[in-house]
C-alpha cells in the first residue's frame, strides 16, 4: 500500500481556494459579454440596432420560429439558482451563488460553445420560482437550473419540464447523474463486476443521489440491488416517515432487495460500490466501512468542497478504485463533463427538451471516449482538457433527441459532430486569441 504525504495533500487540497481569492477580486467576475458580428464603422449600427433591425422585428413576428434564425436565443442559455444548496455549502443566498454561477457560464462557453448567463433570484418559493424562470423562455434556448435545495428541486424541474418548450435541465440531478453513470459503467469494466449483480451502498438521498438512482436503473441496474442512506439510515418499506417525499418513498419500495434496516455502515457492508454524495467531509464516511466493503470496491465520493473521504484514507482502507468530484484527484466525476457537451447537442437539433435517455446517452459516450484512451483504476473518465469529448457527446445526445422525436432539425452525426467541433474550437481560438493579445490579463 503506497504511503501518502498527508500534510502535502491537504496543502495542495487548500491551494485552489487561496488562488480563487486573489484572482476573483483581480477580474472582479469572470465572464463579460462581446459582440460577434462585424462593427467596421458607425454606419453598421444602422443594420444592428435602427432603422434595419425594425425588419428583423417584423420577420420574427409573423414567423415566430424565425427567432432561431435572427438571434442568438439557439445558444443562450440561463443558469438560474436561488441560492439555496450552493456547492455543498448550504443557504448562502443569491449573491453568494453568484460567482458559482459565473464559473458555470464560464465552463459552459469554453467546453461547449454556449453563451450562458447567470440568473440569481431573490426569492426561494417554487412558485415563483417557477413563474420567474417561465418568464425568461422567449430569451434563452434553454434552462440549466442550479443549486436549488430539495424537495422543492424536484418540482420545480417536473413542472418547468412539463410546461415549457425549450430544454430545463438541473445539473445537480441530471448532470451529476450522467457523469457518475459514466464512471460507473468504466468502473465495473475495470474490476470485473457486472452492473446486473454488483451491490451498490448509497450515501445521501438528496437531489444527486435520486436521480444518479434514476438514472443507473434507466440504465439496466437493478433497483433491488441498490441500498440508499439519508441521514437516518437505510431506506426501506418501513420508513413510513418517507411518504410525504415521493421520489424518496419510490426508492424505500422498489430498492433494498434484501430490506437492510440499519445505517450507513450497514449499507456498505459487502457492497461492491459506494456512491456518497452527501455531507462534506473529512470523516463523513470512515476508513473502517470502506475496509468492509467487497473485493476490488469501487468508492465514489463526491461531496463538495471536501469528499467524505478523502482518497488516500480510502484508498489505504481498501478501495480499489476511487472518485471524488474535484480537479485535484483523479477520477473527478464532475458535471463540467456533461453539461457543456449535452447543452451543445440540444441547441445545435433545436430539442424541446433533455430526456433521461439522452442523459444516458451523453453517459455511454463518454464512458466510451475513456475506453477509447485507455482505462486505468485512476482513469475511468475523461478529463475536462480532451476537447474532442465534448463534440462526440453532443452528437450523441443530439441523435437521441432526433431518434426521439424532439428535434426541431435533423442532422447526421457526422454533421453534428462536424457543427459542436466549429463552435467548441472557435469559442476556445477567441478565449485565447484575448489571451496573448493582453484583453484579458493573466493576474499573475
Amino acid at each position: 500500500m503506497p504511503k501518502y504525504d498527508v500534510k502535502e495533500l491537504l496543502a495542495k487540497a487548500e491551494k485552489p481556494n487561496q488562488d480563487a481569492m486573489r484572482l476573483h477580486p483581480f477580474y472582479r467576475g469572470k465572464i463579460a459579454v462581446t459582440p460577434k458580428c462585424r462593427i467596421r464603422d458607425f454606419d453598421d449600427f444602422a443594420i444592428w440596432y435602427t432603422p434595419g433591425v425594425a425588419a428583423v422585428c417584423k420577420d420574427i413576428a409573423a414567423h415566430p420560429e424565425k427567432v432561431f434564425e435572427h438571434t442568438n436565443k439557439g445558444n443562450m442559455v440561463a443558469v438560474v439558482t436561488d441560492g439555496t444548496r450552493v456547492l455543498g455549502l448550504g443557504d448562502i443566498g443569491p449573491e453568494a451563488g453568484m460567482p458559482v454561477m459565473e464559473g458555470k457560464a464560464i465552463l459552459f462557453k469554453y467546453l461547449g460553445g454556449v453563451d450562458a448567463f447567470p440568473i440569481c433570484l431573490d426569492t426561494k418559493e417554487p412558485d415563483e420560482i417557477i413563474q420567474a424562470v417561465k418568464w425568461l423562455q422567449p430569451s434563452f434556448g434553454g434552462i440549466n437550473l442550479e443549486d436549488f435545495a430539495k424537495p422543492k428541486c424536484f418540482r420545480i424541474l417536473d413542472t418547468l419540464r412539463e410546461e415549457m418548450s425549450i430544454p430545463v435541465w438541473h445539473d445537480d440531478q441530471q448532470g451529476t447523474a450522467c457523469v457518475t453513470l459514466a464512471g460507473l459503467i468504466n468502473a465495473l469494466k475495470i474490476v470485473g463486476k457486472d452492473k446486473k449483480t454488483a451491490k451498490i451502498a448509497m450515501v445521501g438521498a438528496g437531489a444527486s443521489n435520486i436521480a444518479i438512482s434514476r438514472v443507473m436503473i434507466g440504465d439496466g441496474i437493478p433497483a433491488e440491488n441498490i441500498v440508499m442512506c439519508d441521514s437516518k439510515g437505510t431506506l426501506h418499506k418501513g420508513r413510513e416517515d418517507c411518504k410525504d417525499e415521493p421520489e424518496k418513498w419510490n426508492m424505500c419500495v422498489n430498492s433494498n432487495g434484501e430490506q437492510i434496516v440499519g445505517q450507513i455502515p450497514d449499507a456498505m457492508k459487502g457492497a461492491d460500490v459506494l456512491i456518497a454524495l452527501s455531507k462534506p467531509g473529512p470523516g463523513t464516511i470512515k476508513p473502517e466501512w470502506v475496509a468492509s466493503m467487497a473485493s476490488d470496491s469501487i468508492v465514489f465520493v463526491c461531496a463538495n468542497p471536501v469528499p467524505e473521504i478523502w482518497p488516500w484514507e480510502a484508498k489505504e482502507a481498501g478501495a480499489r478504485i476511487v472518485a471524488t468530484g474535484r480537479s485535484d484527484f483523479p477520477n473527478q466525476v464532475n458535471n463540467s463533463l456533461g453539461f457543456p457537451g449535452i447543452f451543445r447537442g440540444v441547441l445545435d437539433v433545436g430539442a424541446s427538451t433533455i430526456t433521461d435517455e439522452m442523459a444516458i446517452a451523453a453517459a455511454h459516450e463518454l464512458a466510451a471516449c475513456a475506453e477509447d484512451k485507455g482505462l486505468t483504476d485512476d482513469y475511468i473518465t475523461p478529463t475536462m482538457d480532451e476537447w474532442e469529448v465534448f463534440p462526440r457527446e453532443a452528437a450523441a445526445v443530439g441523435m437521441k433527441a432526433i431518434e426521439q422525436g424532439l428535434a426541431r432539425f435533423k442532422m447526421t452525426r457526422d454533421e453534428l459532430f462536424e457543427k459542436s467541433s466549429s463552435i467548441i474550437k472557435h469559442a476556445r481560438e477567441e478565449t485565447k486569441a484575448l489571451m496573448k493579445e493582453g484583453l484579458i490579463e493573466m493576474g499573475d
